[in-house]
């Protein structure tokens, strides 16, 4: 596993998306600029949509459809489509860490065979998997605070996290904070050049 050098981040964007159209469009537009051995980690509380920002970035990345949470799984690899809008493109593998308790955890499950090949997406990394690269790209998605939320309002977000077809069961505005970290990430995506910074 490659050391992280601590270093702070290089650049820092805070984007507002309206609805789960615009994260998946954003998410998109990201994965086209995405290559082999990049690694980025998703954080966000249950419902915010960090499997969703995920079919977006396989989607940009011309990943094979089918995206859902592994959190049953801990990983899932989706191959890039030889058919699709980026043949040759790497494959993605997704992660969930959530039941990992700590790096040595997250080694069990074998990553390094696949990190430098592919794109490796891990939700829930924070405090994990820093180790695993020298550069990494992180964004955290914020749902919108606020009034009391009924059990079926707690059970959506949840299938809109853990189910692809539910997805669009919680579609409310979101904030995306990301940081550049590490030479990888020297420069903002040209994917958010067309944001203004919010932050």
């Amino acid at each position: 596993m490659a050391e992280s050098d601590g270093s702070a981040p290089r650049w820092e964007r805070t984007v507002q998306v309206g609805s789960t159209i615009e994260t998946q469009r954003l998410a998109e537009r990201l994965g086209r600029e995405l290559r082999a051995g990049d690694l980025i980690l998703l954080d966000g509380p249950l419902g915010a949509g960090k499997t969703t920002f995920t079919q977006g970035l396989g989607r940009g990345l011309g990943a094979v459809e089918g995206i859902i949470s592994p959190t049953f799984v801990l990983a899932r690899r989706h191959p890039n489509d030889a058919h699709g809008p980026r043949p040759g493109a790497p494959g993605l593998v997704h992660v969930d860490a959530y039941r990992l308790a700590d790096a040595a955890q997250v080694e069990d499950i074998d990553l390094e065979e696949t990190l430098a090949e592919w794109v490796t997406v891990i939700e829930w990394g924070r405090g994990k998997v820093e180790g695993l690269s020298d550069s990494r790209l992180e964004i955290e998605i914020e749902r919108p605070q606020g009034g009391q939320r009924s059990l079926s309002d707690v059970l959506a977000e949840f299938a809109a996290d853990h189910d692809e077809d539910e997805a669009a069961a919680v579609d409310e505005p979101r904030t995306l904070r990301l940081r550049g970290i590490g030479p990888r990430w020297d420069r903002v995506p040209k994917a958010l050049h067309d944001f203004a910074d919010q932050g």
